[in-house]
Formats: structure tokens, sequence, C-alpha cells
């Protein structure tokens, strides 16, 4: 769900903003701040990066190895509904920090969260958190400039950051959603099926929803609809239901072959040359999806044919 958390968060804004009768270029925009607080959570993740350069021996790194590293702090401060809430009240504070009293209460909330995450858990967690602020920061720096106030920054940074630990439940244990209270809001995976190849093709299709969402709902703001967009190409992707007998059965665990490999199909989209028209942009990639959708849902009733 790492597209996904944005996407999401991204079609809901942009869609509660044309209700509101807002122009399109002004629900584009919020859409878009409240898709990177959306994202914002998932910057645990560089301390994977950090982590492997620093420690990197061989030129290649496994995804084993990566999420290894990665595992160790992800889905853990940045992902709780508590630092989101506090989160979410400092970056609108901020935003009004022409009043001294919201600026001040603003650092008070975001310099004090770095300081209990710190104190509870450890100089890494902390430094990670004060990573996630500084991010935080950069997007309510962009609302500005987009002419947002700061109630608008509330509402979007408490519907990217409260949303998104709830897109992590179908990908593996659910995040620590009350850190640093130690208390289990819920008390495990979402598993959508049995079959553990089913379930990942699940909570595949969970995210090529969202997708298909957000662009639906940008081609609405844009005036345009899906289907002129998508290439006769795209139903190339049904052959894909052959990789059933080519990769292993993928699970969540061990999905990296069949996800490099489905997405790859989306190159019928191609090609797009830089400097033709946006039109011919979007074309590529919707006509992309397309393809890939189509190829998810050939290796999914192969698979129950074939293998289940």
């Amino acid at each position: 769900m790492f597209i996904g958390h944005g996407l999401v968060a991204f079609a809901i804004a942009a869609s509660v903003a044309t209700r509101r009768t807002w122009s399109a270029e002004r629900a584009l925009a919020v859409g878009l701040v409240a898709g990177l607080f959306a994202a914002l959570p998932d910057i645990d993740m560089l301390y994977a990066v950090v982590g492997l350069i620093g420690g990197l021996e061989g030129v290649f790194v496994t995804s084993d190895v990566f999420w290894s590293v990665a595992n160790e702090v992800h889905r853990g401060a940045t992902h709780s509904l508590v630092v989101g809430a506090v989160a979410a009240l400092g970056f609108a504070g901020w935003r009004a920090r022409a009043d001294l009293r919201f600026g001040s209460a603003a650092v008070v909330l975001l310099g004090g969260l770095v300081a209990v995450v710190t104190a509870v858990g450890g100089p890494v967690t902390g430094g990670i958190v004060a990573v996630f602020v500084v991010g935080g920061l950069a997007v309510v720096a962009l609302a500005e400039r987009f002419g947002f106030g700061a109630r608008t920054v509330l509402a979007t940074a408490a519907l990217g950051l409260l949303s998104h630990p709830f897109g992590d439940v179908l990908a593996g244990p659910s995040p620590g959603l009350l850190y640093p209270v130690d208390v289990t809001l819920l008390g495990g995976q979402v598993i959508l099926h049995a079959d553990p190849t089913l379930h990942l093709l699940g909570a595949f299709f969970v995210e090529l929803t969202t997708i298909w969402l957000a662009l639906a709902v940008f081609a609405h703001l844009r005036g345009w609809r899906l289907r002129d967009r998508v290439s006769p190409r795209a139903a190339l992707g049904v052959a894909y239901a052959g990789a059933v007998f080519a990769i292993p059965a993928p699970t969540i665990e061990v999905a990296s072959p069949f996800v490099f490999s489905v997405l790859a199909v989306g190159l019928v989209g191609v090609p797009y040359h830089p400097g033709e028209t946006p039109d011919r942009f979007w074309r590529t990639v919707t006509t992309a999806l397309a393809a890939v959708t189509l190829a998810a849902l050939a290796y999914s009733v192969a698979y129950v044919v074939v293998l289940a």
C-alpha cells in the first residue's frame, strides 16, 4: 500500500473539495496535500536505506535483507494514531504561526512529540519521528504556497496521517496504533482468504482499486473519460495468465516475482515520448494500469483453475 495510502487520501480530499464547489485546480491541490500527508508515515523506510548504505559490504542487496532492516522500525511510531493526531495539530498550529500563540503551541506539540518518543522508544525511533516532523513541515510549506489555511492543513493532515495505518493491515501485522501506549487496538493482520496466494492477490486488487479510484477522480476533475484513454493494447495483459506456470505462487512473504513481473506488463502502455501532449501521457498511464489489472485478473483465474 505504499502508493495506495496517498491515492486514497487524494481521492477523498479532492472529492470533498469538489462537493464544496471548489475549482478543479484547488481540489487537485488539496488532494495532493492530503496524499503527501498520507504517505508521510512511510518516511520511516529511510532507516533501512541509511542502514544498508552504512553497513553495505556488497553491490547487491536482496529484498529479504532490505526488509529485515526496515522492519526493525517500520510501522512503528510514525504509524501511531496518537502520534498522527498530535502531529496534525502541530502542523496546523505551525501553519497559523503568524499568531504567536499557535506558533508556540506548534513548537511545544511537535518538539514534545519527538522528546516523548525518544524517551519511550530510544534515539533511533526519536530520530525517525524528528524526520517525520520535518517532512510534515515541508508539506505544510507546500500547503501555504497553495494558499491553504490552518483548518485545511489540519483536515488534510488528519485524513492522511490517521488513515494510513489501516491500509497496512492487509500486508502484515497491525501497526502499533496507540503507540506509545502499550495497548493493542487491532489483534493482527486482516486475512482476506485462507489461501496465502489468494490473500496476496486480494490485497493487490485492493491496491489496484485505490489507484483506479484516484485516477477516476483526477479524470473527473480534468473533464475526460477514462475509457477514452485506454488503448486496445491493454488486452495483451490477459496473456499474463501463463505466468502461473513460470513463477512461484506469490504470498505476502514471497511477492516480488509476481509483483515485478505483473507490473512489467504495464509496458504495453508505452511508447510515451517526452515532448508529447499531456493527453498522450495519461493515455499511457491509463493503458498501463488497465493492462496490469487484466493481467492480475487473468493470473487469478488461472491460479484458481490450475493450482488452487
